[in-house]
């Protein structure tokens, strides 16, 4: 086995080679840490947490795997083959693996951490092998050799930082998108060693590296041609009733349900999940949306702001109301108003309320749309998803409902949903003491929603007075609310009586907190 360095006129190629292997290398280490991370906050919904976990578990094992690799230096070209094999193997499976543990085995955590430390392990092994392979074509300077290494490294993290929210995801999605960088990483792996630094190679280590290079060749184009019914399958493992419709937008995993009661008719339970938590259930959710909207129309009502309810059912009983004049939905999340605008049963559930005139929506950030808005409403409705993540929890702050306030005139009325006073109640009673320390005066109330259990709302108006717990004069026909059940809502037997929290700030996010905790288990 020759070790001589190539030719003076090659050594300059061999050199970039080495170096751009280290940039695809670093883009592909990169990218498999993100795709953990972004697949712990589609499943747990816990983005700090699962981002906390994977990156100290991986830059610990990168430690280790930097170790690790010291006795395979001597065969530095070999070694560093067989890692990019093994790392593009299980990169580009980590996420149907890890996917597969949380639908199947209830394991996601515990699999979590070991993926997390092998992949760090493997990619801690890169940099000292490569070291050794750029000493081999050009002797240099230790400092020298760190430099050029780190700089192909750290530009390399750069282009899989960029790639994966803007290329990746958008079009292979996550599981395949993984597949795609495992596929990318074992080719600019192997690429390196056999043209590079094949003399170097025996001929068992050679045919090791051909035999490998098949082997996660297969691997991943198999898993690539059955990903689509791997995910079906998996997807529906997590729902009780038949999927009929499911996407990965670019903020969360949106997931239709239906549930036939009969054979070929229509009778059935419509459920939409957004990132596996539940939004509403055909059977009750105008029990939910009677409560939230109708309370807070007892006034003026000619403009009204919505935050969130991409899915048409709050507006719906807005439009009930001739006097409204004006609906803006401010919405994240297009696809959420794609799905109302054209899933027939959705449709019909709506009223295909976004085909109103009256109405306008905005697909932006709640809190960024807020703080630029220069109209003025009479209701705002906070329909927002629970905080129960680091995104969403900012949208149950002190400084969230003081944006409200300032959209609001002096006579508005704002209406929040708030969890459960039963099941979470410091997370609700948190958001009632945000609301009030940002200049409400509230009155809280609550009704039971059979598939959320005892749901809570706020309905608050700006300055000293109360609003009061009541119906409009000219509501229309409802389902469920009247007068006594309205009445009653504002009543908090013993065991759901106020709990004494603290409200929640930005940067002392207490509702995350709490939600975190109460809703463990449930």
């Amino acid at each position: 086995m020759s070790t001589e360095a190539p030719e003076r006129p090659r050594w300059r190629l061999a050199r970039t080679a080495v170096l751009v292997a280290v940039f695809v290398c670093a883009a592909c280490g990169l990218v498999y840490e993100l795709a953990l991370v972004a697949l712990g906050s589609y499943l747990i919904g816990d983005t700090v947490g699962q981002a906390s976990i994977v990156l100290g578990v991986m830059v610990f094992a990168m430690g280790v795997g930097a170790l690790a690799a010291k006795p395979l230096q001597s065969r530095a070209a070999a070694a560093f083959a067989l890692v990019e094999l093994v790392l593009a193997l299980l990169g580009g499976l980590s996420v149907l693996g890890l996917y597969a543990a949380f639908a199947w085995l209830d394991l996601y955590g515990p699999a979590l951490v070991g993926t997390a430390f092998v992949l760090g392990l493997l990619i801690g092994a890169e940099i000292p092998l490569l070291m050794v392979l750029l000493q081999r074509i050009r002797e240099q300077s230790a400092g020298s050799a760190v430099a050029d290494l780190f700089a192909a490294d750290y530009v390399g993290a750069l282009l899989g930082g960029l790639a994966f929210p803007f290329l990746l995801i958008p079009v292979f999605g996550q599981l395949k998108g993984a597949l795609v960088v495992g596929a990318v990483n074992a080719v600019a792996g192997v690429a390196l060693v056999v043209t590079v630094f094949r003399r170097e190679l025996s001929r068992r280590a050679y045919v090791a590296v051909a035999a490998g290079s098949v082997v996660v060749a297969l691997c991943l184009s198999y898993a690539w041609i059955t990903a689509r019914d791997f995910e079906l399958t998996a997807r529906q493992q997590l729902y009780r009733d038949p999927v009929v419709h499911a996407e990965r937008s670019r903020y969360q995993e949106i997931v239709l349900t239906r549930s036939v009661t009969e054979v070929g008719r229509e009778n059935s339970d419509l459920r939409l999940y957004l990132n596996g938590d539940l939004q509403f259930s055909s059977v009750d959710e105008h029990r939910y949306h009677e409560a939230l909207v109708h309370p807070a129309l007892d006034g003026p009502r000619g403009e009204v702001l919505v935050l969130g309810a991409g899915d048409g059912l709050a507006v719906r009983e807005l439009l009930r109301y001739p006097d409204v004049r004006r609906v803006t939905v401010v919405d994240l999340d297009p696809a959420v108003v794609a799905l109302a605008r054209t899933e027939p049963q959705l449709r019909r559930l709506n009223d295909d309320a976004f085909t109103d005139p009256r109405v306008r929506v905005v697909h932006a950030d709640a809190f960024g749309w807020l703080r630029t808005a220069g109209d003025r409403f009479d209701v705002v409705v906070a329909d927002l998803p629970d905080p129960d993540e680091t995104a969403t929890a900012k949208l149950y702050t002190v400084e969230f409902y003081s944006l409200v306030r300032s959209v609001l005139v002096d006579t508005g009325r704002l209406v929040v949903q708030s969890g459960s006073p039963y099941f979470a109640p410091r997370s609700y009673w948190s958001i009632e003491a945000s609301v009030r320390a940002a200049g409400f005066t509230t009155r809280p109330y609550h009704v039971d929603v059979p598939s959320f259990g005892d749901w809570g709302f706020v309905l608050a108006a700006p300055g000293p007075n109360p609003p009061p717990l009541e119906l409009p004069d000219d509501v229309p026909s409802l389902r469920f609310l009247d007068a006594g059940t309205l009445a009653a809502a504002g009543n908090f037997p013993a065991d759901r009586r106020r709990v004494d929290v603290p409200a929640s700030t930005l940067l002392d996010p207490k509702v995350l907190e709490y939600a975190r905790v109460e809703w463990r288990g449930y």
